[in-house]
């Protein structure tokens, strides 16, 4: 293992606890993986990171961050349509215990 892997394998091991561990207690999916039907973004950002690394892969996490707050944005348009969608930002989540 090398030095500049560590960082990569820091963020990977969050992300995968996050996967375990939080996601499936908070009761919400992706904003944009339910409306295109792809990754949630902890999938996509996870592979982005490994791809690319933890400094190189800020920018397109952001990116694809932004993209779920717009997709949240437009399923608002469309209540009852989908539900249990969340995205980043101020949201309030309830954990299911």
């Amino acid at each position: 293992m090398k030095v500049t892997d560590t960082p990569r394998r820091v963020v990977d091991a969050a992300i995968t606890g996050y996967q375990r561990h939080i996601s499936p207690r908070k009761g919400y999916r992706c904003a944009r993986g339910a409306l295109h039907g792809d990754q949630t973004c902890s999938a996509a950002v996870r592979g982005i990171i490994r791809e690319r690394g933890v400094i190189r892969g800020i920018r397109p996490s952001v990116m694809r961050f932004v993209a779920c707050h717009q997709a949240a944005t437009l399923l608002k348009l469309f209540p009852g349509e989908v539900r249990g969608v969340c995205c980043c930002g101020p949201i309030p989540i309830p954990f299911r215990f």
